[in-house]
Order: structure tokens, then sequence, then C-alpha cells
């Protein structure tokens, strides 16, 4: 007998909210302390004959509880109750014991607090709710240790590695995006870099040398701070254009004068989430040719849409050969990583000087990611596991975002954008109360979050908010991030 299935079978279940029944007691179950982490649930067929319910009921239950971090399920094992869930009495024990002290974060935002991680000393458990971070953890055991033991096993082999990258790797991209981004791209026209900053690095020094000068970059503003810092540590220069709720403002880009290059996040513009429709990025695209100005695409987060149809890449509209395709596995997998690519413009001739000049570059700087990270990430795109792992974890950052949504959806004052993909919120709020503020005050909470005014490329040209990833917190510490951010914005 599993423990805890005559507690669990006891639900009455409302015939018109099975699933929902289902999911209610466990949770219940989890937060009194009932059921602990690693305990295991009865199986999706005793428990459905327990509650005189389908069977399906229970699966969707059990899938949903997953997806808000409160149970792991794997196929053929019982499903069991998810590390990092406890019940009050379990808190009370971690918060009151060892004779530690609340740390509270007199520095900054977060400095003190994650010192504090560091050296052990923080007793409130932290939520760490900075963007960026994936569920990296998501990934079944079986195929993240599968594809280190097929780069292990790969022959040892006495060579240069190939600066553009593994050609396994790079054909895998090829078949990813063909399924995935809608484009077709030959693997001669995909090189391999150290993260997406690395390739922006790398775009950058490839204008320099071709131009014979700084390159002048348009980017949003805000925008990706960390790409920003790549291009002007690569001898670029860089122009703000505002953003709108369609994306980069066209307007202002063609009146801001000549640039080389404008770099663009279109499918979710980060942070503020925006998506630029089609009509605009037709547009974008005839500009960038009648100018010749190269377009970068930043494809951040075009795996995890959540809300409305899917755009086509910029790319796939590209039919000039203006457009350098970035993607890469940060968000997908893993940042520490650290391996992206680029795929350069198809419609171009071979003899492109852009697309020359970025693969001198890429042979000057040699190989940068190691082959064992490559076979790794070979395996895993040959055999599937990484498009399992995304369905799986798409499905779980919807019910997050859902739950973002809901919870401060009707609290007054506040508002949440940037929901319709990927894995932040960006929240915004009226009054005088500044972004450092309210961080400040999460982290005296024990919740860590980047503010809205660090990815501006100017003092004051972004509104006051918080930039608040949900991508590695589980439910729970979702449901208490969000409890401190209203009480920190609202004060109550």
């Amino acid at each position: 007998m599993v423990r805890h299935l005559d507690q669990i079978g006891a639900i009455a279940v409302d015939q018109s909210s099975k699933v929902a029944g289902v999911v209610a007691r466990v949770r219940r179950m989890v937060h009194d302390g009932t059921l602990r982490e690693g305990d295991p649930l009865p199986s999706t067929r005793a428990l459905a004959v327990e509650l005189g319910v389908a069977r399906g009921t229970v699966v969707a239950a059990y899938e949903q509880l997953d997806g808000e971090g409160y149970l792991r399920t794997r196929h053929g094992a019982l499903a069991r109750v998810a590390a990092g869930v406890r019940g009050p009495a379990a808190r009370a024990s971690a918060e009151t014991g060892g004779g530690t002290d609340v740390v509270r974060a007199s520095t900054g935002p977060t400095g003190a607090l994650a010192a504090a991680v560091v050296s052990g000393s923080l007793a409130v458990p932290l939520v760490d709710c900075r963007p960026g971070i994936p569920a990296v953890t998501a990934i079944p055991q079986r195929d993240w240790r599968a594809a280190w033991r097929a780069a292990a096993s790969a022959p040892l082999r006495n060579a240069i590695a190939e600066p553009l990258g593994s050609p396994d790797l790079r054909a895998q991209v090829v078949a990813q995006l063909g399924l995935t981004r809608g484009f077709t791209a030959t693997v001669d026209r995909v090189l391999v870099t150290a993260g997406t900053s690395e390739a922006l690095s790398l775009v950058t020094e490839a204008l320099r040398g071709l131009l014979g000068r700084a390159p002048v970059v348009a980017v949003e503003d805000p925008g990706y701070r960390t790409g920003h810092r790549a291009i002007t540590s690569a001898g670029g220069s860089l122009v703000g254009i505002p953003v709108g709720e369609d994306g980069l403002d066209l307007d202002a880009l063609e009146a801001s004068g000549p640039v080389d290059a404008v770099l663009v996040s279109p499918t979710h513009q980060y942070p503020l989430g925006s998506v630029m429709p089609v009509g605009r990025r037709r547009r974008l695209l005839a500009w960038a040719s009648t100018t010749g100005t190269v377009v970068v695409e930043d494809d951040y987060d075009s795996e995890f849409r959540h809300r409305g149809a899917p755009v086509p890449a910029l790319a796939a509209l590209d039919v000039e050969g203006v457009v350098l395709h970035v993607g890469g596995f940060s968000k997908t997998l893993d940042p520490r990583l650290r391996c992206a690519y680029v795929v350069l413009p198809t419609g171009a001739a071979t003899g492109s000087p852009v697309t020359e000049a970025v693969f001198a570059a890429r042979r000057a700087r040699g190989a940068v990611v190691a082959e064992p990270v490559q076979a790794a990430l070979v395996h895993l795109l040959r055999t599937g596991a990484l498009r399992r792992h995304l369905g799986r974890v798409r499905r779980d950052y919807m019910h997050r975002r859902a739950r973002i949504a809901a919870r401060l959806g009707d609290v007054a004052g506040l508002e949440a954008r940037a929901l319709n993909g990927g894995l932040h919120a960006v929240v915004t709020w009226s009054g005088p109360t500044t972004g450092a503020q309210i961080a400040r005050r999460l982290a005296d909470a024990g919740v860590l979050v980047a503010t809205l005014e660090e990815y501006g490329l100017a003092p004051g040209s972004t509104p006051p908010g918080i930039v608040f990833g949900y991508g590695a917190v589980t439910m729970p510490e979702l449901d208490r991030a969000l409890d401190a951010l209203v009480t920190a914005v609202t004060g109550s």
C-alpha cells in the first residue's frame, strides 16, 4: 500500500471539477505536511479506481501538479513530491534551526543577500526570481546522462577543433530550425558560438574589420544589456531605439540616421515582451535591404510562446540576405553550457562581404565551445530528448504564467506584462517608488529580482519596474514571491 493512499482516496470529487478536486487536495496535503519531499503518490490507475473516476482525470491532475512544481512525474515510475516543497512545520524547523539569523540586504537589492547565501548564513529560504534562469533540473536525468555518456564515448582524435563548430551540431541546428522556425538553412552557413553575447561580439568584430571603423549598431532601449556590453567591448557604438507594443519603433529607427546594423528580438522583445507583427517585420527587412543595414535577429525565447499564434522568424521572411539569425541553448537547457549559433544570410550570395567577414572573424578566434559539449547537444537533438524536454517545460511555464496573471491581475496599481511568452514577467506600478526600492524590499523578504531600470541605455529611459523570472521556481516558491511582491509594492 502506498503511503497516504487512504487520505487521498477520501477526496469527495465534484463531478464537474474532478481534476481541480484532486489537484486542490494534493496541494493541501503538501502544505500541511501530510505529504513531504520525496513521498510517492498512488499510481494514476490505483487512484482512479479509488476515486471512481477515469484514469485520464488523475493523469491530468498529476500533470498540472507537476507543472506547478508540487510533483515530479516520470514515465514508468510513481509520481513523487518534488524537492524543495515543504509544509509549514518543515519550514518552521528550517527557519529556526541552527541558531542562524535572518540576513537583511542593506547594501543593495541583492548583494548582501547573495553573500549570505554563499556563506550559508541565510535562514529564510531563498527564492531566486532573477530573469534568464530556466528550469535546468526539469530534463530527465536519464536523458542528460545519456547525452554525456555519448559525448564521452566519442573516439579521441589527433586534430584541432573545427572553428565553425561541430558539423554534426550544425546539421542538427539546421534540422531544428526547419521544424520550429520555418526557414531552411544549410550547414555551411551555420557557425557555433560561446553564447549569444559571444555571437554579438563576433558580428561586431567582423563589421569593424569590414568597415575599417567602429560599426554603429541600433539596439532596443530597454534591451539586452549583456549583448550591449558585448557590442561595445568589441568596438561598436550603440544607438538606442525605443520599444513599443509592436516591438522596435521603426519610425524612430528610420529617423535615427545611418547605422551599420540593428539588433532586434522580434519574437519576444527582451525585457518588455512585445512581439513584432509580420507586417512590421517585412517593413524592417525592406528598409534594411534599401539602406544596406545588417539585421541581427536575437531569436530570444522563441521556443516558449504562451499566447497567440507563432510568428515566423525574421530569417524565414528574408529574401534579400540581410538577416543574421542568432539562437542558442541557454534558455532551453542550461546557461552554463555557453553554446549558441549564428545562421548567416541564406539569401545572400556565397561571396557576401558580411558573410565572409563573419567567417574570417570566427576562424581567427578559433573554436570556443568544447567538443564534448557539442557532442552532448547533438545527442539531445538527434534522439528527440531536447524536443521532449521543451514540451514539458513549456507546459510548466504556462502554469506559472497563468498563476502570475491571476495573482497580479486584480491588484490595483500593478501591471504585469511580457506574459505572452518566455520565462519572465515585467511588473510596473504607479507612483514614485523606484525599481531599486522594490528590489531591496523583496531582497529583505528573501526574493531576488532584477530592476527594469537596469535595462535602459540612459538613466530615466525606462519606467520604474522589476523583471521577475519564473523559469526555475516551484509553484509554492512562486506564490511566496508574488505575495512578497504585492506587499512590497502596496504595503499590504
